[in-house]
């Protein structure tokens, strides 16, 4: 009888773990087991002030962050989960400021709006959700000069926080 007990309780202690692995990953994602497909629109570009490549490198940055940690196909319709975003904000503003008034420190700011829908559980959506990343850079130094590495930096976060709201709901 005690054996009896012993092995319904592994059986029960087993079927829990196995319940709890099919819906988180190592990744930290917590995506459904029925959900299986992403689209991720181009980010729209609505900023005042111009970056012509940033638009394209978000939405490539966002879409490779979800193919290497997650297992969701991405297409272009039809998909149990999608994101569309704006960049809203695209400014650089001083700093730091040094004992002699001057700027010594800039930084570059990044702001968007990010719309997610579930279609499986749309209990998870969300609509024009604001994030916003920046960088800082050295005021003697143009923003032409180090924009490239800035916004490689910023794109990187801004993919951490979309991930995580979406797909790791952290």
């Amino acid at each position: 009888m005690r054996k009896a007990v012993s092995r319904f309780l592994i059986l029960v202690a087993a079927a829990f773990c196995a319940g709890g692995c099919g819906i988180y990953s190592f990744s930290g994602t917590s995506i459904q087991s029925d959900v299986h497909t992403i689209h991720i629109e181009l980010f729209e570009y609505k900023a005042q002030k111009v970056n012509p490549t940033l638009s394209n490198d978000l939405t490539e940055a966002l879409r490779t962050k979800f193919r290497q940690m997650t297992r969701l196909e991405q297409v272009e319709q039809d998909a149990d989960l999608e994101i569309v975003g704006e960049i809203s904000a695209y400014n650089v503003n001083a700093s730091a400021i040094s004992a002699s008034e001057r700027a010594e420190l800039s930084r570059l700011t990044v702001g968007i709006r990010v719309s997610f829908t579930n279609r499986k559980y749309p209990e998870d959506d969300f609509s024009d959700k604001s994030f916003s990343q920046y960088a800082e850079f050295k005021s003697d130094l143009s923003l032409e000069s180090v924009e490239s590495d800035l916004c490689k930096e910023i794109i990187d976060a801004l993919c951490d926080d979309i991930f995580n709201a979406t797909v790791a709901q952290w």
